[in-house]
């Protein structure tokens, strides 16, 4: 299966694939084209910088220190530096400047990310971890990956 494929460091790429991060945020609209279409997620070798995110999961979405910990090791189930799932491709679009204080802490809780305004957001939804992991150097922006069928998860149960 040859799909498109995007880095993302820990611990979003865990995030996304554990279904706590269904909004991927970008300076510019690099997802738009795929709207609809199977994204692979790549885990990158390194972390993000910064920890605005612990406070996020921690506040707004009440999961506590030891609860983040088990996200995080699960996260890490196929370590660094592989293909480790996939997600399907939603809509697109620039978050406003100004945004009513509810709507942006909703948008907020799920990017997993403070900050939004001006940035592009895109829906992110059904998130399934590869049966094992495809390792693969990472690269900038989108590249595309050929994800042999054995690897593909079984697909979702209505």
């Amino acid at each position: 299966m040859q799909v498109n494929c995007l880095s993302f460091r820990q611990p979003y790429a865990g995030f996304i694939l554990n279904g706590i991060k269904t909004i991927e945020t970008r300076w510019r609209p690099l997802l738009s084209e795929l709207k609809n279409c199977t994204l692979a997620i790549h885990v990158a070798q390194r972390d993000w910088e910064g920890s605005e995110w612990r406070e996020l999961l921690t506040d707004a979405l009440s999961i506590n220190p030891a609860q983040v910990e088990e996200l995080l090791d699960a996260g890490e189930r196929f370590g660094r530096g592989v293909i480790a799932g996939l997600v399907d491709v939603g809509e697109t679009w620039q978050c406003p400047e100004s945004l009513a204080t509810d709507d942006l802490q909703d948008l907020q809780r799920r990017a997993v990310l403070p900050g939004l305004q001006g940035k592009y957001l895109t829906v992110l939804s059904s998130p399934r971890w590869l049966k094992e992991p495809l390792f693969s150097r990472g690269h900038k922006d989108l590249w595309t990956v050929e994800i042999p069928i054995r690897l593909l998860p079984a697909p979702p149960t209505p």
